[in-house]
């Protein structure tokens, strides 16, 4: 997995109250935390923005401003202005937000959209980070040829 990324979202600007299991956290401090966990589970940052994606056959070419990269899926999110998401066609509804299905898959396959894209006026990061959970394990799903279940395992009874 590779997460593309710089400093200059709105997460990183906000404060976060309330997020569940934390009273409060700076956005700023909230990314260094889920970027650490990236690392530790085998993930791969770039911390730049994508410039572009292009659709190609198997799969997606993403472009930074230093590096390029095949994806079999994309999990995009950008905000209120979709362009990467724009520049794929996907199907967009009347307001201007990219439409998605209820595993946040969007018109293009293996593409996801999740955050501001899909819900311009009501964005809460809580709920940018579930809808990219839920993208995740449809991904997940869909390479195991199954559901899977994304929770420590209980102890047996």
């Amino acid at each position: 997995m590779v997460v593309y990324g710089h400093d200059e979202t709105a997460v990183n600007f906000a404060y976060l109250y309330s997020y569940l299991g934390i009273s409060e956290i700076s956005g700023t401090e909230f990314q260094r935390v889920a970027r650490s966990q990236v690392l530790a589970h085998g993930g791969r940052l770039v911390p730049e923005a994508v410039a572009a994606v292009e659709a190609v056959e198997g799969g997606f070419v993403v472009q930074s401003d230093s590096a390029r990269a095949e994806a079999q899926y994309l999990v995009l999110t950008e905000g209120k202005e979709p362009t990467l998401a724009r520049s794929l066609s996907l199907e967009e509804g009347g307001d201007g937000r990219i439409v998605v299905d209820s595993e946040m898959r969007a018109s293009l396959e293996g593409v996801y959209v999740v955050g501001r894209s899909i819900r311009p006026t009501r964005s809460q990061a809580i709920i940018s980070a579930g809808d990219g959970a839920r993208a995740s394990l449809d991904i997940l799903a869909h390479e195991s040829g199954k559901d899977v279940q994304d929770w420590d395992t209980p102890p047996k009874h």
